[in-house]
């Protein structure tokens, strides 16, 4: 088939100096990507035959071949040693026994502590530990001074000192990442020689409930032997009633009296507290692997075909409660049949003499919801350089509607400016001529406490300054749960939210230039 290209350009002045011209070789080849197609595959990967796709569990695997079987249908050659897999090591961390005491008093797992099984076996006694504060080391405030804590267990407040209204770190009524992300407090004892932390978890009520299916599940991990060798810190993370029990035990002052005084800018007399403790946490470790499955359709011209443009989704899901399947219609389901719709449109263009001047590599990966495990993987042991990895369009969850939208003609776009404000504007452009889709940045905030732009697998490829975008429809009432059904996705959405990334994609793989970084950014 001859296709013929037909232009309308866009108007000087829109996107600054970008000018993008409407193409209707990808008019015609976005058309194959149908709302059918897409219902046709989802009804199939997320039935119950395929146990809600855990990582390392038989309907993952099935999904795996299922996606391997329609790559290889549509004639894409193997590209990974001969097949379609990047197969990845991991390992389970459970655990066996755990026990904590504290002041003559036992507490209870769960019910008054938690952690997440990330750590080795652990067993530390002794008859004193050492109170820190907040824990917040930082150029305006810190809670080590004068403190030694190597080899000790340190006690910790959650949250950050706020004096006067204003949070002391960033001098602001804007809190600084120690009030969301407990890792850093967590390194920051790490690199002090702690022992183990024990956290006060103020929301502990509100948050169990969130946190149960990982607390329940085996910590999954890349299994290599440099983090054979590594040891990460234990955190406990405790009940308000068990911290306050612990203080007492201890005669230190209430939680409310010690966050006054640190906030003061206070000295503590009191920060070693004589204390009989015991804990003990032994591990049990599972070796298995998991996949990512890749279709590679080469670019056409010589000049830069060595340069590759990734579009992802996840194929895993977290599996079954024992009793319901949690199929993963929309997460991440959805964007893992759109992969499939983007490889047949893609492949019948290369067929048709129409192949992209880039290569395009259409990779679905596992081990998202265990901590984007496959796509940490393969930016780690790339199969092709990341330095001529142009971009990455990820695509997870977005076959429903959520809450905030009462039409479905959107979608949320995060990342997309982040790195290069040219690739921003190559989506926006794209958007305008072939798609017309409300485009959402509410998540692409930077102060964003939902944190979306660190939960998906183009984070990874962010990590590495490469340019991404994330394509997300937004939570509803069935994430992570039973109800996340094939016969709830809205395909016509769907349908036009595909078409959205391969005419974006198109354009990256096809324009002369690959989308720039900005200023300050350094290229790979």
């Amino acid at each position: 088939m001859k296709l013929k290209l037909g232009f309308l350009v866009v108007g000087w002045g829109l996107l600054h100096s970008l000018v993008i011209a409407q193409d209707t070789v990808a008019m015609h080849y976005a058309k194959l990507i149908e709302a059918e197609q897409l219902r046709y595959h989802l009804e199939i990967i997320a039935s119950d035959a395929y146990e809600g796709r855990e990582t390392g569990k038989p309907g993952q695997k099935m999904a795996a071949t299922y996606i391997a079987d329609y790559f290889s249908s549509l004639g894409v050659p193997p590209s990974v040693n001969g097949g379609y897999f990047q197969e990845f090591p991991l390992r389970n961390e459970s655990i066996e026994s755990s026990a904590l005491s504290f002041g003559g008093k036992s507490y209870t797992f769960k019910e008054d502590y938690y952690f997440f099984p990330g750590f080795p076996t652990t067993v530390l006694k002794g008859n004193s530990v050492v109170f820190v504060g907040y824990g917040v080391e930082d150029e305006s405030y810190s809670d080590y001074a004068d403190l030694d804590v190597r080899n000790r267990v340190v006690l910790m407040l959650d949250g950050e000192p706020v004096r006067d209204g204003k949070f002391i770190v960033t001098n602001s009524t804007t809190p600084s990442d120690f009030s969301s992300d407990w890792r850093l407090k967590r390194d920051i004892a790490m690199s002090k020689g702690a022992s183990a932390v024990i956290m006060l978890n103020t929301n502990y009520a509100q948050i169990l409930p969130r946190i149960q299916y990982w607390l329940d599940t085996p910590g999954m991990k890349l299994d290599r032997k440099i983090e054979e060798k590594e040891q990460v810190l234990p955190v406990f993370f405790a009940s308000p009633k068990m911290f306050a029990g612990m203080l007492k035990s201890s005669r230190m002052k209430s939680v409310d009296a010690l966050a006054k005084t640190l906030s003061a800018n206070k000295k503590l007399k009191k920060r070693e507290i004589k204390v009989e403790y015991e804990i003990e946490v032994i591990r049990k470790t599972e070796r298995f692997t998991s996949e990512n499955v890749l279709c590679f359709i080469p670019g056409r011209d010589p000049k830069l075909a060595h340069e590759v443009l990734v579009l992802t989704a996840h194929y895993d899901h977290i599996g079954t409660d024992g009793v319901e399947i949690n199929n993963g219609a929309d997460d991440d389901g959805s964007g893992t049949v759109t992969i499939l719709e983007l490889a047949k449109a893609f492949k019948r263009a290369s067929d048709e003499g129409f192949a992209p001047r880039r290569s395009v590599l259409l990779m679905t990966v596992s081990g998202e919801e265990k901590g984007l495990l496959g796509s940490e993987w393969y930016t780690t042991y790339p199969i092709y350089p990341l330095e001529n990895t142009v971009a990455n369009l990820n695509i997870d969850m977005i076959g429903r509607t959520d809450a905030e939208h009462s039409d479905e003609n959107y979608i949320y776009l995060i990342g997309s400016d982040r790195l290069s404000t040219e690739l921003h504007e190559i989506s926006e452009t794209c958007n305008s001529l072939y798609t017309g889709l409300a485009l959402d940045y509410t998540y692409n905030d930077e102060k964003d406490p939902n944190r979306y732009y660190y939960r998906s697998d183009h984070y990874n490829f962010a990590k590495n300054n490469i340019p991404v975008i994330f394509y997300f429809s937004g939570v509803h009432e069935d994430y992570h749960k039973p109800g996340d059904t094939a016969d709830k996705i809205r395909y016509e959405k769907m349908e036009k939210i595909a078409r959205l990334v391969f005419h974006t994609a198109w354009e990256i793989a096809n324009r002369d230039e690959r989308p720039q970084l900005n200023e300050g950014v350094n290229a790979q």
